[in-house]
């Protein structure tokens, strides 16, 4: 089972996912964030997806605190794009031995999904803080404007944003455009809104675009992937 609750740091949520059967072995799909986790003894980091990420092995739990699109990196210390599509042990970005008490101390406590949000808030309270033209620009494109005029409006020009759009999210900002507005897609999709209006709404040419989009980044047809066959 799935929960989740908004974190104490700003932007993230805290979640946790307890194998009952039903969803287990369900992809993750992209949304443009980047997760701490535990589970079972180890901390990792999950990457930036552009493809969906099936877990291997057998059913088991996790939790985890998902970032804001843009803000891990300056947390963990590594450009996304070194991580993108990847699942990697924290002990690989952060000194060992810091990392093995911080293993212990998670797994001492009663609650790991807690103990991961303070990890992540005593780095972010000695890190500096993302640049906020990051958060500006996931809003924009997450309000589905093309990458030239947000580019413009933000004042920066598109071969700085897409270098600074690989060093933050692990791609450029026309993959995390397609990404925000699957997600957008999906939402609309799961509270029942038609399939025809939810390509309108949601910024596709059409109904057969939100399709090819769905089956490329996702791997699956949407009615699949919500679970009607």
């Amino acid at each position: 089972m799935y929960r989740e609750r908004a974190s104490r740091l700003t932007g993230a949520v805290v979640w946790t996912n307890t194998p009952d059967g039903a969803g287990d072995g369900r992809p993750v799909l992209p949304d443009g964030c980047m997760d701490l986790l535990w589970s079972e003894g180890r901390l990792l980091v999950a990457g930036p997806d552009t493809r969906p990420y099936v877990p291997g092995g057998r059913p088991r739990s996790w939790a985890g605190v998902r970032f804001f699109p843009g803000t891990a990196p300056a947390l963990l210390g590594v450009p996304a794009h070194e991580l993108r599509d990847l699942r990697v042990e924290l002990a690989d970005l952060w000194p060992a031995a810091r990392v093995r008490r911080l293993r212990e101390s998670v797994e001492a406590a009663p609650d790991p999904a807690m103990a991961l949000e303070g990890i992540a808030l005593e780095r972010a309270a000695w890190t500096t803080a993302p640049d906020p033209l990051l958060h500006r620009l996931v809003e924009r494109l997450d309000e589905g404007r093309p990458v030239s005029a947000t580019a413009a409006e933000l004042g920066i020009g598109t071969r700085t944003l897409h270098r600074r759009c690989l060093d933050a999210f692990g791609y450029g900002p026309k993959t995390l455009a397609r990404i925000l507005r699957l997600q957008r897609a999906l939402a609309l999709a799961r509270s029942g809104t038609p399939y025809a209006e939810t390509a309108v709404r949601s910024g596709y040419a059409d109904q057969p675009h939100l399709s090819r989009e769905v089956r490329e980044l996702t791997g699956m047809p949407l009615g699949r992937l919500l679970g009607g066959g």
